[in-house]
């Protein structure tokens, strides 16, 4: 593969990312916990996908456009894996057109993935390993709770959380004490 086709793959897995471009702070601020993010009176037809049609709303989390990520600064070092991390503002962004195009449920998703943005990954991992069947106590489950709604501000996903415990325990899903 020579490298002309190399930066062509690059910006179009770019691009797709994009799609949901980040956008940076001062474009659309991250919302008080648990609260929409405001409305930036995005109109699907028009400004779907964000980097081909907002690209001024696209920028990476450490504040690079798109058109700052090549294959020669990849080369070079000077893009690293941040540069190409999604934002919780992207993800609002996303979530206000997904509402707007009729899709309520894929918006209350995109408003939990941007909650867990200011989540590690690893801690993520080990949430959804908890919340595999009978891998959990309720107790465990609550704590995880707390845990999402205190330290991370992620109401939606705690609430998500303590919504799995009752479920789990209605159905018999819980690790046992």
């Amino acid at each position: 593969m020579d490298e002309r086709t190399i930066e062509q793959v690059v910006r179009e897995v770019l691009r797709s990312l994009g799609s949901g471009g980040a956008a940076g702070p001062a474009a659309c601020p991250a919302p008080a916990a648990g609260a929409p993010a405001p409305a930036r009176g995005l109109d699907p037809k028009a400004d779907y996908p964000l980097a081909a049609r907002r690209p001024e709303l696209v920028k990476t989390p450490t504040g690079k456009t798109l058109g700052d990520i090549t294959l020669e600064k990849v080369k070079r070092g000077e893009i690293t894996p941040q540069d190409v991390r999604i934002t919780a503002e992207t993800l609002y962004l996303q979530a206000e057109i997904a509402e707007k195009a009729g899709r309520p449920q894929f918006a209350r998703n995109l408003r939990r993935a941007a909650e867990l943005t200011k989540v590690p990954d690893e801690r993520i991992l080990e949430i959804y390993s908890a919340l595999r069947p009978y891998r959990s106590t309720k107790a465990e489950l609550l704590a995880i709770a707390d845990e999402l709604d205190q330290k991370y501000g992620a109401k939606m996903n705690a609430d998500l959380v303590r919504e799995a415990a009752d479920v789990y325990e209605r159905r018999g899903r819980l690790r046992s004490a």
